[in-house]
């Protein structure tokens, strides 16, 4: 007997953790005020590049002393950059507890060759805060976008160190509350929780990282698209609209629309309070669900973004094939698009809930999951 289709379905099914969810009243026609073909040095070029920066300042509360800059290769060319610009001055640690944490251990150990004491959770978990001395630089996600865990809050962080904290928060701006007293180096990309086009980055540096950049320099060569200073000194263009390399426009555009749908929906209040029910509704239907569970152990580090699930019904045999066959069914039936698990992560499901994404198209969606569940069972 074949099982019963629910009567609704999501009006837009995009639940991928990157590029995530347009915000809902884009349109393309919205992009026909992009300077295009223009210089991105031209007046009206600085000009939505500077809008973009102080657009983004305004939006998180980011201090007026901290430094904020448009970068490419998006939130890797971020984190990159201040790898490569400031390690290499005192110890290092470095903190993971998913993949891409964990993807900047081996550059910094491997690549950079970097004295550091690796502290490496097991996905699900967080590391043991108790043990990091933030005396050293510190390196850590503040969201673990493959493995849904995320910090709680900064409190672990002292105002007093004498380390840099540098952290990636690319799954976390725009829908978590960073702590930017606690945090001297924080990259992301607007392709993440504001939805916007690829291949930005950005990177906003407290007076202390600036310090570091203005009197440290590395043993090591350094790429242009790397270099934040010259002559000892921070380039402030990078900082008010001009970019190391031409940026898209066209992006750049789409951006300043995100950001002025952010304003619309309350800001940084708001935009949390949408990931928060987002992924509350999540949460309640598989802590209902004997088959299904949050990849996350402790409730408090549950991420409100990238919500990371793995089936643990005993009837499944291959957790891998199965959750893939979950996934293409829902795909097939066109109710939720891209929500594999990441390829290095444990088999599950990863649902993205961040600010973009409609509560009405979550709470559609979500009967269609224990469909294709139960279909897949059936198949076995």
């Amino acid at each position: 007997m074949a099982l019963q289709k629910p009567a609704t379905r999501p009006a837009n099914p995009r639940f991928s953790s990157g590029p995530c969810a347009k915000y809902p009243s884009f349109s393309l026609d919205k992009l026909a005020s992009a300077p295009l073909g223009r210089s991105h040095r031209a007046g009206v070029g600085k000009d939505k590049l500077k809008a973009a920066i102080e657009g983004t300042r305004e939006i998180l509360g980011i201090p007026a002393d901290y430094k904020i800059g448009i970068v490419p290769a998006s939130d890797t060319g971020a984190v990159e950059m201040a790898l490569w610009s400031l390690l290499g001055a005192r110890k290092v640690e470095m903190l993971a507890w998913e993949s891409f944490g964990a993807g900047w251990v081996t550059d910094v150990v491997k690549q950079l060759k970097i004295e550091a004491d690796s502290k490496i959770a097991d996905y699900g978990d967080i590391v043991d805060f108790a043990t990091v001395d933030f005396n050293n630089d510190v390196v850590f996600t503040w969201n673990g976008t493959t493995s849904g865990v995320r910090m709680p809050n900064g409190d672990v962080i002292p105002a007093d160190r004498e380390g840099l904290t540098i952290c990636d928060a690319t799954s976390a701006a725009f829908a978590q509350d960073l702590p930017w007293d606690k945090l001297d180096v924080t990259t992301f990309s607007w392709q993440k929780v504001l939805g916007g086009e690829a291949a930005h980055g950005v990177i906003v540096l407290s007076p202390r990282a600036v310090e570091r950049l203005e009197t440290y320099t590395p043993a090591w060569p350094l790429p242009k698209i790397f270099r934040m200073t010259k002559g000892g000194k921070l380039i402030e263009g990078i900082f008010t609209g001009a970019t190391i390399n031409t940026p898209s426009m066209l992006c750049v555009e789409d951006y300043l629309y995100a950001l002025e749908w952010a304003r619309s929906v309350g800001g940084l209040k708001g935009l949390i309070a949408r990931a928060d029910a987002n992924a509350k509704a999540v949460w309640d239907f598989v802590d209902a669900k004997p088959w299904i569970a949050n990849l996350a152990n402790d409730p408090v580090t549950r991420s409100n973004t990238s919500v990371c699930l793995k089936f643990t019904d005993a009837r499944i045999t291959d957790g891998a094939a199965f959750a893939k066959k979950v996934a293409k069914l829902l795909e097939t039936e066109g109710v939720a698009l891209d929500i594999g698990g990441y390829r290095d992560a444990p088999a599950g499901l990863r649902i993205w809930c961040g600010g973009t994404v409609e509560a009405e198209d979550l709470a559609a969606m979500l009967p269609w999951l224990e469909f294709a569940f139960e279909t897949a069972i059936a198949e076995k």
